[in-house]
């Protein structure tokens, strides 16, 4: 009984508000009062307090118990809703509404869109680790260990820098009148800043000598170990089973310095599945000559290799772009796909787009926006120009949307 009275009453505070006085013809309008009722809520309070309280005696194993009970009974619950035959037009999920006529694009940035942590921090700790290794002069020499120490120096003062900058360049942009419609012109402009100060701060990096002598194997199985945001690889893991099933292809266009890192973060199915677009370390026979190969520094660059995997598709226009990121490098990309979704919050990036005249939305509060405009089976509706970018906590979210349960 309590995990659907918990699941009834989520759903209709999650719905219910979207409900306009206008729809008083609304089939679900019942429901959703019964539901949302204060009665409702006391009695479900009183099974989850009731609940708690039988539980108090129990021993770990019993607990242990219950949760799985109490789990997939909330489970077979969703499937109940699940289950359900669809019998309107909807607009989600795209796998559903597009793929099934239509080339569906997806892209996603790397660093802190999939990742917990910034790959650079990744990469310069892996070289502030390894130095020993590198050095022939073995680990316990005095100048070894200087060296580390050095290295770990030179990040902190690069870090620091880029900082200073990063300021700078957002103090700038809060100077500016704020455009009340979206103003991509201006906002090209303004980003041409970021552009050379991203290029001054990468440059910085390869003269300072940080990346020399990392081996290859070290960063792979750094990027082994990288800690991905909770569901990102379940996603991937998902779009990649269904490639062979559906038309659509999957690109991660990142800034990483190293595609390796990429490369090796992910199981290698989903590599296969993917394009990687990203900068390259420089090698001689697996030892980093401290290089880095530029493909990818600004927000400028990185949104015309997104142009150009658009202009080469196989699907004479007829797609649906879809661009997942988190940063202020991610703007540009975001407002070209048809679909831009933000995940998490950055507070930078939201700064800077709504000078520039972008707004934001909850992705659940668009899907709904979009359901209601939708006529007949109209698969464009995503396709409209918008200036609103799309907002979410996870990837379960991103799921949902494009895959469906």
């Amino acid at each position: 009984m309590t995990p659907w009275m918990r699941l009834y009453s989520f759903l209709c505070g999650l719905l219910g508000p979207h409900l306009s006085s206008d729809e008083s013809d609304n089939v679900y309008r019942k429901w959703f009062k019964n539901y949302s009722s204060e009665n409702f809520e006391a009695a479900m309070r009183q099974m989850e307090e009731l609940l708690d309280k039988l539980s108090v005696s129990l021993t770990g194993e019993e607990l242990e118990v219950i949760d799985k009970l109490y789990s997939h009974a909330m489970k077979l619950e969703i499937e109940v809703f699940s289950s359900q035959r669809i019998v309107q037009p909807v607009v989600v999920p795209l796998i559903r509404t597009w793929c099934i006529k239509n080339q569906l694009l997806i892209f996603s940035d790397f660093d802190l869109t999939c990742t917990t942590v910034d790959s650079s921090a990744m990469l310069a700790e892996v070289a502030i680790l390894t130095v020993p290794r590198a050095d022939q002069s073995g680990p316990d020499d005095l100048l070894t260990r200087m060296s580390s120490l050095n290295l770990r120096n030179s990040w902190e003062d690069l870090s620091a820098k880029y900082t200073e900058e990063h300021e700078t360049f957002m103090g700038s942009i809060r100077m500016l009148d704020k455009f009340k419609t979206l103003d991509i012109e201006s906002l090209y402009k303004n980003l041409e800043l970021l552009t050379d100060f991203e290029k001054r701060a990468n440059s910085r990096v390869v003269e300072s000598g940080l990346l020399r002598g990392m081996n290859l194997g070290d960063i792979k199985r750094a990027g082994e170990h990288l800690i991905l945001q909770d569901g990102c690889r379940d996603f991937f893991q998902k779009v990649a089973s269904n490639k062979e099933k559906l038309n659509y292809d999957l690109c991660m266009i990142s800034y990483c310095w190293c595609a390796d890192l990429i490369r090796s973060a992910f199981p290698s199915d989903i590599v296969n599945a993917m394009s990687i677009h990203s900068n390259e370390i420089e090698y001689e026979k697996s030892v980093s000559t401290g290089n880095i190969v530029w493909k990818i520094e600004s927000p400028l660059e990185k949104v015309e290799v997104m142009k150009t995997i658009l202009s080469k598709s196989s699907s004479n226009g007829r797609y649906l772009s879809v661009y997942i990121g988190h940063g202020v490098g991610d703007l540009l990309c975001l407002l070209e796909a048809d679909v831009g979704i933000v995940i998490g919050s950055n507070t930078s990036l939201r700064e800077v787009a709504e000078q520039f005249g972008v707004s934001f939305s909850p992705l659940f509060a668009g899907v709904i926006s979009k359901q209601r405009q939708l006529i007949g089976e109209d698969t464009s509706i995503w396709k409209r120009p918008s200036s609103t970018l799309y907002t979410v906590s996870s990837w379960a979210e991103i799921q949902a949307f494009i895959l469906g349960k």
